[in-house]
Parts: C-alpha cells; structure tokens; sequence
C-alpha cells in the first residue's frame, strides 16, 4: 500500500451512525500485509493505515485483538521446505517473527493513543506479556487493544489456527480474516478470470472444496465452536469497520 493509500485511509470518514454488529473481535492479519510493495519486512505507511483502522473500530467500543503472521520475515514451512532445516526449528523462527510484527504494530497503534498489549504464546518476558487468558480479557475491558505473537506456541500450527483458539478461548463473536483479495472465490481470482466470488459458504463446503480460507484445522475449529470467520480485503479503506458493523463486505463463513 502506498502513501496515497494511506492518505485516502485517514479521509475515510466513519459510517454515519455506524452500529457495531459485534461486541469483541479477533483481527488475523498476514504477515505480508504489513510489508505493502516492499517485497520484505514492514512498510511504515501500511502499519499506519492498519493502526488507524484498528483505532476506528476501537472507537465504536469493539474489543479488538490482533493476530499477526511473520510471513514478511521468515516463513516456517517455506524454509524447511526449501533448504531442509528441521520443521520445528523453522516453525520457532517464525514464531519470533510475529513478534518483531506485533512490536511494530504496538508502536503504531500507541503513536495514535491507543493503550496496547503484546502477549506472546513463547516466553520472551523482556519484550512481551505471556499468554494467560483472563489477563487477555481483562485488558479487553478496560479497553485495551491486544495483540497476540508466537502462534499458539508449538510448531505445525499456523497463526490461522492461532486466531480461530484465541477467539474460542476469549469468547470473540467473530474472526476477521484480512486478505489481498476480496472474499472466497471459487479458484484463484489472480490466476483464474473464471473464478466466482461467493458471498456466504458454509464450514463444511469450505472443507469438501478445500476454498482458501483458513487451513483446516482453523476451520474445524471454528466451525465445531459455531464461530463465523468474515473473509475481507484489507486494502480497501475502512473495510474493517464495516465487517465489524455488519455490512456485506468479502465472505461470510459459518455453520447456515
């Protein structure tokens, strides 16, 4: 994302009288959305686009929690596949990459006041909070933003996984699965003009098509906890308000 598309994210207004359609969320974002169009690492125009949205939906009193990748830093399973270092060591750097992302994110969401907590699944005490759970929660009500980093801990887990336990475990009524694309399609919509974009598919089509949306260990979750995932493009400014709000943006995801 560019500075013009920062520029546009900041003169989005928010929705006139804009309802939060859910009371708490969990936000997965990748860990190529923070890098825009620099190929690697973290694009300081699209971390404050991203922290302007997050601050937009915290201020119509949503509990918001972050799940954030590393794929921009080190991806686990491509570096075991591609130079046959060990699947679990590979998976632990990229658990330490979602960290270094979920530093940044902090930073960018208190540069603009808003109160942020980094709880880590691995234990790196000097930079982050552990993961317990109520103590997630109670930062949540007193309307904190927290961001969760390390996975859930274990390698052979990604952080689509990560997002699906925490949102169970906290009690969210959704997760927001940030992408490049806008919804579900059918194929790849880059790769295939042909591809249809549905508006709603349920769990277990997601599972028998094997449709991008989550890995399925995530969708089994979530599907099995009647939790909704809302598939949606990032990219487009204040799309993240209007899922939150309950406007037909992307796909929608669940058990009807």
């Amino acid at each position: 994302m560019t500075d013009t598309a920062s520029k546009r994210s900041r003169a989005t207004p928010r929705p006139a009288g804009a309802s939060p359609t859910y009371r708490r969320i969990v936000l997965k974002l990748s860990g190529e959305a923070l890098q825009g169009k620099l190929g690697f690492g973290i694009d300081a125009g699209v971390l404050d686009v991203l922290a302007r949205q997050i601050k937009e939906v915290k201020d119509l009193g949503v509990e918001v929690t972050v799940v954030v990748g590393g794929g921009n830093i080190f991806r686990g399973l491509s570096a075991s596949s591609a130079t046959g270092m060990e699947r679990a060591t590979a998976d632990y750097m990229g658990m330490l990459a979602t960290a270094i992302n979920g530093l940044a994110l902090q930073d960018a969401l208190e540069r603009l006041k808003v109160p942020t907590r980094v709880q880590t699944a691995i234990e790196i005490a000097k930079i982050a909070e552990p993961y317990i759970r109520r103590r997630a929660i109670r930062h949540l009500e007193k309307g904190r933003v927290v961001i969760f980093v390390g996975g859930i801990g274990s390698p052979f887990f990604t952080t689509d996984t990560t997002a699906a336990l925490r949102a169970i475990e906290i009690g969210a009524g959704v997760v927001l699965k940030a992408t490049n694309v806008d919804g579900v399609y059918s194929a790849d919509p880059q790769k295939d003009r042909t591809a249809k974009r549905f508006t709603h598919v349920n769990f277990m089509e997601v599972l028998k098509r094997r449709l991008n949306v989550m890995d399925a260990t995530a969708v089994s979750l979530c599907m099995d906890n009647n939790l909704p995932i809302i598939v949606f493009n990032l990219h487009r400014p204040g799309n993240i308000c209007r899922a939150v709000c309950g406007e037909p943006v992307g796909t929608i995801v669940d058990n009807r």
